[in-house]
């Protein structure tokens, strides 16, 4: 096993280029699932190595519920400097399995208030809350089907802005997801009719595509290995502008879009937690509001080899191969030596 254990935990150095340069120069969809396989592999991979390394620590405790042939010289030789690695990995594994279970109960908690507090309300695809603080979000449902609602942003939401308030926000039934967007009073009185198509379009978009898996997905990722925090805000960044480009592509106008996001941003308050997606979630709003008054990006499965872009994705896919093969080598390896230092 030697070194190579040690290759998960720093593999994911080889992700940095490409979590830059995927964000500018791929199709926004493209480069949010790349993003996210590579950090969730990488992720995992150094998860298991961390735990191999952990066992071997453990082993040298005193009183320690392990068999004791786990603790003799031919495991211990398995790990490079056991003495002070193999302890010190034990605190390590720890705190990132504390971190990644307050990663999913706050993420549970913070949906589940929003869908209490959405109780009282019609059962429509967009909920509209009286509430003074301008923000808006798009809120995954439980994973049930619910009543299709038709593509496209007035038909759906119906005519925004004309003969009520603030238009019929939402049909009866939920979305395909079970999922609703949700929206305050304070928000839609700050935008034109033209821009709540682009809201509600841009958080129909977030649904459908169920990005809060994929944020979920890297704020875990992030958690397990903190070299992956890059991976995690360009993560953030290309589920928003995902969106961004299907809400221009359904409202028919990227300039309308634009204008929604930049009057958003400077009234909301963002979301309520970072594993939800919204029109004015925290990051470089003007750099969405520059992309979206450009053309619309090219869009590719993979990146040409001989591109800055493509060297950097090829550049990343060799790291999570390589983390993937040093944990599978010194899993079975380590599988190997303990099943042969535990007495029968």
């Amino acid at each position: 096993m030697g070194v190579f254990v040690f290759l998960p935990l720093v593999l994911p150095l080889t992700a940095w280029p490409v979590a830059r340069l995927a964000e500018q120069h791929l199709h926004p969809r493209t480069a949010t699932r790349l993003l996210t396989a590579m950090a969730a592999v990488l992720a995992l991979c150094s998860t298991v190595c961390l735990g191999l390394v952990m066992v071997v620590g453990t082993a040298q405790l005193p009183g320690n519920p392990l068999p004791d042939g786990w603790s003799d010289p031919e495991v211990r030789a398995a790990v490079p400097f056991d003495e002070v690695v193999g302890k010190a990995a034990i605190p390590a594994l720890c705190a990132v399995v504390v971190a990644c279970a307050r990663t999913v109960w706050r993420h549970a908690r913070v949906r589940s208030r929003a869908h209490r507090a959405l109780a009282g309300l019609p059962d429509t695809e967009v909920a509209v809350l009286p509430d003074g603080a301008p923000y808006a979000y798009a809120l995954p449902g439980g994973g049930r089907r619910g009543v299709d609602a038709p593509r496209g942003g007035a038909r759906r939401g119906g005519r925004t802005g004309d003969s009520e308030p603030y238009g019929r926000a939402g049909r009866r039934g939920r979305g395909r997801r079970g999922g609703r967007v949700v929206v305050t009073t304070a928000l839609l009185d700050r935008l034109r009719p033209a821009e709540r198509r682009a809201l509600f379009a841009h958080e129909r978009a977030h649904l459908d595509a169920r990005h809060d898996r994929f944020l979920l997905t890297v704020q875990l990722a992030a958690r397990a290995n903190p070299f992956l925090r890059p991976l995690r805000t360009a993560v953030a960044y290309t589920a928003e502008r995902w969106a961004d480009e299907e809400a221009a592509r359904t409202i028919g106008s990227r300039r309308t879009v634009a204008r929604a996001i930049g009057t958003a941003a400077l009234v909301s308050r963002g979301t309520p937690a970072p594993t939800l997606a919204g029109l004015a979630a925290p990051g470089p709003v003007p750099r969405r509001v520059a992309a979206l008054l450009g053309p619309p990006p090219a869009v590719r499965d993979w990146p040409p080899v001989f591109t800055s872009v493509g060297l950097a994705a090829w550049g990343a896919a060799a790291g999570t191969a390589v983390s993937a093969m040093s944990s599978a080598n010194s899993a079975v390896t380590m599988v190997l030596i303990l099943h042969a230092a535990t007495p029968l």
